[in-house]
């Protein structure tokens, strides 16, 4: 079995609280490497160290100033490119297979991924939404599609 390389990018997520979740979750679910770029706060930072329990420390990452120059690096290693995004092209995760090497795009709190990152994306998928609200809180929503493509083998 050839080995899965699979990495989480977080483009300009404003709360540690929610960067912190995503390390801890990143590490349960087995992702090789977290990438916070733009103004996502980076370990050390108090909100991630508290929230993340150490996992800051277990989980290798690396920060990018610009979202789309590591996406364009990524892709020329032979990453597809996966954004995590209700859209109206997205299509439900559950129906998707993932394939690897695969980096996982989550989105801006309020704004959630930028146009210009989307066109980016070799695929957008969205988690299918059953009740009033529309959106998760993108700590929650990664975990789900972390454990997901984790599981896809």
């Amino acid at each position: 079995m050839t080995e899965k390389k699979f990495v989480l990018i977080l483009p300009n997520i404003r709360s540690g609280h929610n960067v912190g979740a995503m390390f801890r979750t990143a590490d349960g679910a087995g992702v090789d490497k977290i990438f916070p770029t733009g103004y996502s706060p980076c370990p050390p930072h108090p909100q991630v160290d508290k929230v993340s329990l150490g996992a800051e420390k277990a989980v290798p990452w690396e920060y990018f100033k610009q979202s789309g120059r590591l996406v364009k690096i990524l892709k020329a290693d032979g990453y597809r490119i996966i954004g995590l995004e209700q859209t109206n092209k997205s299509v439900n995760i559950y129906s998707w297979q993932p394939r690897f090497p695969l980096a996982l795009i989550v989105g801006n709190e309020k704004t959630g991924i930028s146009p210009g990152m989307l066109k980016l994306c070799d695929a957008v998928v969205h988690l299918p939404m059953r009740g009033m609200k529309k959106s998760l809180n993108v700590s929650i929503a990664a975990g789900v599609a972390l454990y997901y493509i984790s599981e896809s083998v």
